[in-house]
């Protein structure tokens, strides 16, 4: 059967294919009875409105790009965050009428090919996460008057309406639980410095640790598992008398958990462990992990309002979430 046309649906509604069209496009100018007897017409003959040509119209095309700066093996993998912000932004932008297009730029060649779809008026807008410093593609985006926001600060310098959390406050908070607790060899294992978080997260245990007289113990990961592990084996090669480790997420606070037990540590009694995010996994670990709880599902629905604002393009549209500290039993 040839695909029914807007022709054929104007001819079954008894109207000219021009207000089928402005019907089918959402415009307000028809009245109701007409406008009910197009949508009558369209559900009978089965009729799919073109999105190319719809998109010719309106200028639209209800779509927006959601791009991740990592690689996709890192995207896919256990880390519980991406997937998590993805199903959130796609739920609220499928609620909006509109749909996500996941896509990666963990790569200069990525990147290309984003800024590419990107610039041929493929999307209505672009949501980041997970940037770096050394991303171009957020000011390359802007320079294409195409809307954008931010999963998080940008930690590149431009002025574009993001949704974050408490990084630093919640950091603070983290590492006053362990001093509260009598813990005075208290060491951090950051994130990538490279990125917001990473940098939030390890201003704050700075800030927690200022004025106690305790030297500071850093050690770099990548937000990863297997990172946490090799930075905890770093600082008790440093330091064996490490009694507590704050980790700038969970992931790299349960690869901490692991080295600390295959050293013969036992948490809490000879260390301490924190987290950050409270991903689900951190309810199970062994001991169970205290962290600090990231509102993740809260900030990407903040992250897709922004976006959907009347003016998602004007700088100055900043959200700022709070964090809470969940005390379990690893500290």
């Amino acid at each position: 059967m040839r695909r029914p046309t807007l022709e054929a649906v104007a001819a079954r509604a008894g109207v000219s294919r021009a207000t089928v069209s402005r019907v089918v496009n959402g415009e307000s100018t028809v009245g109701p009875r007409i406008r009910e007897a197009v949508l009558r017409a369209v559900k009978e003959l089965g009729y799919v409105p073109n999105s190319a040509a719809r998109s010719l119209v309106t200028q639209r095309t209800d779509s927006i790009a959601l791009v991740v700066s990592e690689a996709p093996t890192r995207v896919f993998s256990d880390d519980p965050l991406f997937s998590l912000v993805v199903r959130t932004a796609g739920a609220e932008l499928e609620r909006a009428g509109k749909q996500v297009v996941l896509m990666m730029a963990g790569s200069a060649e990525a990147q290309a090919r984003v800024q590419g779809y990107v610039a041929g008026g493929h999307v209505d807008g672009v949501m980041f996460v997970s940037m770096h410093s050394s991303d171009p593609l957020p000011e390359a985006i802007l320079g294409l008057g195409v809307p954008v926001v931010s999963y998080g600060r940008p930690a590149v310098d431009v002025d574009i309406p993001h949704a974050d959390n408490d990084n630093t406050g919640g950091a603070q908070r983290a590492v006053r639980h362990l001093l509260g607790g009598g813990r005075r060899r208290i060491a951090t294992i950051a994130g990538p410095q490279d990125m917001i978080g990473g940098q939030d997260r390890l201003a704050g245990y700075h800030a927690a640790l200022e004025g106690s007289g305790l030297r500071p113990a850093v050690e770099v990961g990548d937000f990863t598992r297997e990172s946490g592990a090799d930075a905890m084996r770093r600082l008790l090669a440093k330091d064996p008398r490490v009694d507590a480790v704050f980790a700038a997420n969970d992931l790299m606070a349960i690869g901490a958990l692991q080295a600390l037990r295959r050293a013969g540590r036992g948490v809490p009694g000879d260390v301490a462990v924190v987290g950050f995010d409270d991903i689900e996994a951190a309810r199970f670990t062994d001991p169970p992990l205290t962290t600090v709880r990231a509102p993740i599902v809260e900030q990407a629905e903040a992250m897709v309002r922004l976006l959907l604002t009347p003016e998602p393009g004007r700088g100055g549209d900043r959200v700022v979430l709070p964090t809470e500290l969940v005390v379990r039993e690893s500290a």
